[in-house]
This record gives C-alpha cells, structure tokens and sequence, in this order.
C-alpha cells in the first residue's frame, strides 16, 4: 500500500513516501524537498558474518539525469563515487551505526539514489532522513527515527537547511543529526564563529530534528515489522570469564605503557600467551584465538575506562585536561613553497604548500550546479599505513582521508585571502607521517603553518584539537587531545578547529545513543582553551605569514585591459601571446572580462610579458616618439610598427630633411628606426615622421650639452674659490 505524508518544513514541502518504488528491499523511501528527490532503500543478509565488526555500507549515488545531465568521460556513465558523494555517506553512517543493537554482525547496506536535484536543495540531509524510515520500516533491528538538518546564519537569523543560494551569505555551514532526544553527529564549519554561538546552532538543528522524527512517526505508524531473529556475537561466557582471571592484571600493565609500539607489542604478548595457555590446557581454545582477541579489547576497553572514570588517569599519564607535547619545524624542504612538521606526542603530519595558477584549478561537474565550476584551494590528507607501523598495499584514497582531508580543508578555507587580492590555485598536501589520535588536526596546525611559510597571506593561524568521552551511566570524563586508543575505544571524537577569534571546522562522532547540548557545552569550552594553547605554541615557531614568496613559486601580476583587446593579445591563431610566453618565459591566462594573469617564477619574466601586453593594449599617443621596425617600403613611403599589431606610415618627405628621391635610400624594410606620431585621422589611420624625431633628438642632444658645460662652468667656479 502506497502511503504518502506532507509537512512544511522550514518554508518547503517536505514529502515522505513508502510503498510505491523498491518494493523488494526490506525497506525503502521515497524523500522530496522542492524538486529534489532522494530514493533510499535498505537490505540485509539473513545470517551473520564472521567479522569481528558491524559490516555497514552506506552507498550516496548522484545520477547525472537528476540535473539534466549526460556523464563526461569516455564512457559517458556513472563511475565510483565523488568527493561529495563520499562525505555524504560518511554524514549518514556516522549517526546511525552506534543505533544498531552490540553485537549484531549481519551485512547491511543502505542505498541512497539522487534521483532529481533542483540545484536549490542538497541532498545530503533528505538522504539521512529517507534512510532512517526506510531502516525503521524494516526487519533489520533498528528502532529509533533519526533525522539531520543543515544549519546555516544569514544577517544573524538561523535558516534551516538552507539552500545553496543562501549558503553564500552565510557565515555558518553545519549539518546535525540526531534523534528526538539527542545530538549524535555534527559535521560543518563556520567564518570564525564563537563556540557559544556554535551551541545556539546545535540547539536550534535539534529542535528541527525533533519535528523530523515526529514526522517520520506519524507515518509508520502501522508500517512496522518485527525486527528479524539474529544471533549475537558475543564470545562464549565462561571463555569470557577464563581468559578474564588469566589476563586482567597483564592488560593493565601493558595499558599504562606511554609509548603506542610498545603498549601493542605487550597486548600481542598478552593474546599470544593466553592463546597459547588455553591450547595447552584444551586444543579446542587453538579454534577461538578470534574470541580470545575480541574478549583482551573487551578487557582493554573496560580497564581503560574505569582508570579514567575513577583515578582521572589516562593511558599515557596524562591528566583529562593535559595536551601531548607539541614540536613545529617550518621551511623543512628546500624547494617546495612552504612546509612544516607539526608533531604532538606520537601524532606526527608534513604538511607542504603549492602555489599555482588558475590552469592548475580544480574543475568539477556537479548536479549541484548547473555549470561546470572551478575550485582554486585543496587540500589532499594521505594516511600511509607505516604511520602506524603497518604494512599493507598502497590503494586509492581512501574513505577516511577524503573526510579527514574534507575537515581540514574546512578549517583553513575561511582564513585565505580573496582570490582577487591572492590570484593563485592553492594545494596543501599532508602527509601523516605517525599517528597516535588526533591526525586529521595535526594537519590543520601543520596547513597554517605551511601557508605561513609559504608567505601567503591568511588572516591568521589555525590550530585544532580533538576531544574524547568516557560515559558509564551517570559517571563522566571529556578528555582534551585524545589518543587513538582514546578514540577506539572511548564513546566521542569531538574535532573543533579555529583561530583565535572563533570555529572554523567541527566534526562530531559517537558510540553511543546520543549527547546533551550540555555535554557539548563543556567539550567546545575544553577545546577553546586547547586550541589557544596551542596557537600560543605555534606563534613561537612563526607568528605571521613571511614577507614574500618563495623563490621558486612563480609571481603572479594582474592586468585589466578592455575586452576588445582580447584578440590582440591572443593573435591570429595564438600567434601572439604564444610569442610573448615564448620570449618572456611567463605563463599567460586571460578570461572574458579581460582579466590578464602573468604568471613567471622569474620577476624579470613576469615584467617583460607585462610590458609586451602593455604595448599591444595601449592606444598610440600622439607626439611621442615609438621604435619600432619597417614592415614594408613603397614609392610613396614606409610603414612602420610602433606598437605591436600597430603600424602607421611615414610619407617620403617625412623620412629626412630635404628631398628623398627613393624610400629605401633612407630605410628599407626589417630597419629599426625612431618616429614621431603627428596624427591619427578619423579612420584610424596613424601619419609618421622620422625627421620630426630625429629634430627631437638633436634638440634634446643640444640641451643636455648646454646642462653639461654649465655644470662644468659651476665646478671651475667653485674650485676657484
């Protein structure tokens, strides 16, 4: 049966469908906002797996027909999925993934079609919202109605999910998921807005969220299944119980060791003994090595948490407040732009900066916009596996580094100078080099200094720092800086990034059902204080972008010349500014509004193509005197090129003084000769006189003879005296 619910939601329709497409998925949904349309549908496989994890797949496909769209590509079809469709899972299976009941192995996969896009409404938001019905709906155990919603300030007025004509004026950009009682995903930046207004955003993304589950209530009601029979993976109890009186206190030993290599290599000794105890007491245990793995991290985690819940003690020795060490390098390699190693505790990230021009900007083709737009600012986030002591393959980029290169990029976009001030096409490459929790911040630390060093000109530094959780009942702990035993084991990775004066990127992660914009509270006044140590750390190293470039990132200069000129420049075929980069050894770009970008790593190149622009664009003047070289000879006179692309004509009795009987007694052609211009009638048409130029010169020749025997006649004076 087709059922089919409206509601205004923040001044649009919003429409929830069931029943109608996907019918053979365990659940599905049909969203609409405006003219944007989302098809979600969920499956799952009737029998566990043998993962020692939750195997979740969200899928976020775009389809180009959505927009009017045909794929470009050879192909001309949908390939792997973008940037944005990757952020867009990532936004989905965050919130839900901790709803899902401990223990429950089955695959399940989450499929979310755009199947028309109004280039007003994003997706991304209506996605989480049609996978949270379609999952509810369904025999998969799921019961909680989860919503997100975007929220963005325009003239300090909160708009929910506004859209992306909107999102231009706004100087907040966050997307917040969560139930009806609480927050459990945040994900979005902001122009350095204070952490107090950052909380009225979550309050005022919870309230929308709340009409959204009430929304998704009413209609399945009556559309409920049972949840489907499955069977926890939980190890068995009395293994639980031996391996637990076997290795308790040897867990805790190995716990406390500050160093992470040495912390993994006595919990591998651990496991490797008790396996090896059990075996010799039972060969059987040799086929439960998995669970006896599983029950020392279950071990690892309990003993962790109450260390901190009841001492205020962590891993490393830390307090809850306490940031790791923090060392910064910059100008590290000698030929690139600008770099810096940022290193904090056993978190280490190189972070190098490449400047540009505009033919280096990224291109993307988007069902976001109707036009192909440019992106002149990336950064790329690269997580080698030796940076936590492992050897596997060299893949693709990974989810995880498209995101955490995502927050990055965040963070640093809002402090850049305006492209017209700063004309150049940004890359930030970091490289994590170690990592012990904390990565994706010591890149934003290691970015600003980069910029810094590579003098470009941003408004000031930026710093992050993640924040943990540790909640057991009522019993809680936030932990500033947290390592990544911290993370993986601990209930939040709460990422806040700025500067001095306010947010710039925030990114939230929960284990559990959801936090209180209270807790929030505290975690964003923790991270404030974090963030400003550790700015004060950074300013020791360096404090402001360097005075000038470096020497081997190319200068930039900007002409505006009169879009009629344009073909001029540009000549017959490129004839003429291929002759200019030619000559010049300058990069030239010129765009429709007659915007020319001289781009040379020499300043001297850069000059000579500025100066050959000039030539061509500048109208002659007359009563100046040009050089310039004849193009051609006739009876009546020479023509001569004063300016490029210019020529005007020098009549015979113009050549010299007295009477010419032949023009090329005087000049013949490929001469470079000297002219004065008389005159440009009303065609255009310019009159030349060699001799007028030549009077000039003998006139000017006279004078600087006369200047120069009096200044002798003054010296003599003088010397007199």
């Amino acid at each position: 049966m087709i059922q089919r619910m409206e509601r205004q939601f923040a001044g649009r329709t919003l429409s929830l469908e069931i029943g109608r497409m996907a019918k053979l998925a365990q659940g599905s949904c049909l969203v609409q906002y405006g003219d944007t349309v989302v098809l979600v549908a969920t499956t799952v496989q009737d029998r566990p797996t043998h993962l020692p994890f939750f195997p979740l797949t969200i899928e976020y496909r775009e389809k180009s027909y959505a927009a009017g769209k045909i794929p470009g590509g050879f192909f001309k079809r949908e390939g792997r999925p973008g940037e944005k469709e990757i952020l867009a899972a990532r936004c989905i299976d965050r919130p839900i993934r901790p709803l899902f009941p401990e223990g429950f192995r089955n695959e399940t996969q989450v499929a979310c079609f755009i199947l028309s896009a109004d280039q007003e409404n994003d997706a991304d938001v209506l996605a989480m919202l049609g996978a949270s019905v379609a999952l509810n709906m369904s025999k998969i155990p799921f019961n909680t109605t989860v919503a997100s919603v975007r929220v963005g300030r325009i003239k300090d007025t909160w708009v929910l999910n506004p859209t992306f004509q909107q999102l231009e004026y706004s100087d907040v950009d966050i997307v917040v998921a969560g139930s009806a009682e609480a927050i459990t995903m945040v994900e979005g930046g902001a122009l350095e807005v204070p952490e107090s207004e950052i909380l009225e955003a979550l309050e005022v993304a919870h309230a929308g969220i709340k009409e959204l589950c009430a929304f998704q209530d009413e209609l399945l009601e009556g559309h409920r299944v049972p949840d489907m029979e499955w069977t926890s993976t939980a190890p068995d109890a009395d293994l639980k119980e031996k391996v637990e009186g076997m290795a308790a206190a040897k867990v805790a030993e190995a716990l406390n060791l500050g160093d992470k290599q040495e912390r993994n290599q006595a919990m591998a000794a651990v496991t490797e003994d008790v396996v090896a105890t059990l075996t010799e007491e039972d060969e059987q245990y040799a086929e439960h090595a998995k669970d006896i793995g599983e029950i020392l991290r279950g071990i690892e985690k309990t003993t962790m948490r109450r260390q901190i819940l009841d001492k205020g003690e962590r891993a490393d020795g830390r307090g809850l407040e306490d940031i790791r060490q923090i060392t910064s390098e910059v100008g590290v390699l000698p030929r690139t732009h600008g770099s810096a190693l940022f290193t904090r505790g056993q978190t280490q990230a190189l972070a190098v900066v490449t400047l540009g021009t505009s033919r280096d900007e990224q291109r993307i083709d988007s069902i976001d916009t109707r036009e192909e737009v440019t992106k002149s600012f990336m950064l790329h986030y690269n997580f080698p596996p030796f940076s936590v002591g492992e050897a596997k393959p060299f893949r693709g980029t990974s989810r995880r580094e498209v995101g955490h290169g995502n927050l990055a990029e965040r963070a640093i976009q809002p402090l850049l100078p305006a492209y017209d001030d700063f004309p150049y096409t940004i890359r930030i490459v970091s490289d994590i080099l170690e990592s012990n929790g904390s990565s994706s911040m010591a890149t934003v630390c290691g970015s600003s200094l980069a910029l810094m060093d590579a003098g470009v000109p941003i408004k000031g530094p930026c710093a992050g720092v993640a924040m943990g959780l540790i909640q057991e009942g009522d019993e809680l702990a936030i932990l500033t800086d947290i390592l990544g035993l911290e993370d993986a084991l601990g209930d939040m990775d709460f990422k806040v990034a700025g500067t001095r004066d306010g947010v710039t990127s925030i990114q939230m992660d929960i284990k559990i059902q959801g936090l209180t914009v209270d807790v929030l509270k505290v975690a964003l006044e923790r991270a404030h204080k974090a963030r400003l140590h550790i700015l004060d750390l950074m300013d020791q190293v360096l404090s402001e972008a360097r005075d000038d470039l470096s020497a081997y990132a190319p200068r930039i200069v900007s002409i505006q010349i009169n879009p009629e000129k344009i073909g001029e420049i540009i000549g017959p075929k490129g004839k003429t500014i291929r002759a200019i980069q030619e000559d010049s050894g300058a990069t030239i770009d010129i765009d429709d509004s007659g915007l020319v970008k001289i781009a040379a790593v020499s300043g001297e190149a850069g000059a000579r193509a500025r100066e050959m622009i000039e030539a061509i664009v500048k109208d002659p003047e007359v009563g100046r005197i040009y050089e310039g070289p004849v193009k051609n000879t006739t009876t009546f006179g020479a023509f001569i090129e004063i300016m490029p692309g210019t020529e005007g004509l020098c009549h015979i009795s113009e050549l010299q003084e007295g009477r010419t009987d032949k023009t090329e007694d005087v000049l013949k052609k490929g001469d470079i000769t000297k002219v004065k211009l008389l005159s440009i009638d009303e065609k255009g048409r310019l009159r030349l006189s060699r001799k007028a130029a030549l009077e000039e010169e003998l006139a000017d020749a006279a004078d600087n003879g006369d200047d120069a025997a009096e200044g002798a006649d003054e010296a003599a004076q003088t010397a007199d005296a």
